[in-house]
């Protein structure tokens, strides 16, 4: 049997979830399963709120054109967020909301916008980047939503990672053309960061502040010049085929 339940729709919901609980919806919820959706009174869904695991609810229609969520059974237990922070200069409009989604997807754990002096945006929407984790959480499965933390400068930020952090850095340069194999080399002991700049690439001075990190893993992209966005997808993929949960390995947890 699939681990995931595909065919079902799956909604996030802020309350607390807990057996025989009856859940309140939000406008927005609400107005998505009535009139988006169409569901009716007894039609099932999947909700989670981050923290309690995944739920099997039925729809309740009480008068006055409303709803609530009546839980009936938990379906998966909590997941832990891992330990993969992907830390990026943003992009504008679609490409941003792009490389958030991706990332959810991809399993980070945390996501750090990361101002650069070569940076395209410097004032984010936060509510638009928080609906981009949670439709993109509702799309794949995913219980433990990613943290956004708050918007750094690029030079305060690689000040502040710890000296046991393993910073994972692409660079054309890297001495070792394969990534597997450079990853390979160095068993990360505590956090991992992975470091995608702007369009532009990051400056000299920049790239120096990253290539000064005691726990950097340098790696090569391949022959190609990738867009910032792409490039966080396929580095992403290289960390947890190496480092994280594609490996089966819990060496992704907290």
């Amino acid at each position: 049997m699939a681990r995931y339940d595909f065919a079902t729709h799956r909604l996030h919901v802020p309350a607390e979830l807990a057996p025989d609980a009856v859940v309140p919806l939000e406008p927005g919820a609400l107005n998505y399963l009535l009139n988006v959706l169409r569901m009716d009174e007894g039609a099932r869904l999947l909700v989670f709120n981050g923290r309690d695991g995944e739920w099997e609810a039925t729809v309740r229609k009480p008068p006055r054109k409303t709803a609530v969520l009546a839980l009936q059974r938990q379906t998966r237990p909590q997941e832990t967020a891992g330990r993969i922070r992907y830390a990026f200069a943003p992009l504008k409009s679609a490409r941003l909301d792009y490389l958030v989604q991706k990332a959810v997807e991809m399993g980070a754990a945390r996501l750090t916008p990361v101002l650069t002096q070569r940076t395209q945006l410097h004032r984010l929407k936060d509510e638009k980047l928080h609906a981009n984790i949670i439709e993109a959480a509702e799309q794949c499965g995913i219980l433990a939503l990613p943290e956004l933390e708050p918007e750094i400068r690029l030079d305060r930020f690689l000040a502040g990672l710890p000296a046991g952090e393993t910073l994972v850095f692409c660079d054309e340069d890297a001495e070792i053309a394969d990534p597997v194999l450079a990853l390979g080399r160095r068993r990360p002991a505590a956090g991992i960061t992975v470091l995608i700049g702007p369009e532009g690439g990051f400056t000299a001075e920049e790239r120096a502040l990253a290539l000064a990190h005691p726990g950097l893993v340098r790696l090569s992209l391949g022959p190609r010049i990738l867009r910032a966005d792409t490039a966080g997808v396929a580095v992403l993929a290289l960390v947890q085929s190496v480092y994280g949960d594609w490996t089966g390995s819990p060496v992704n947890e907290m």
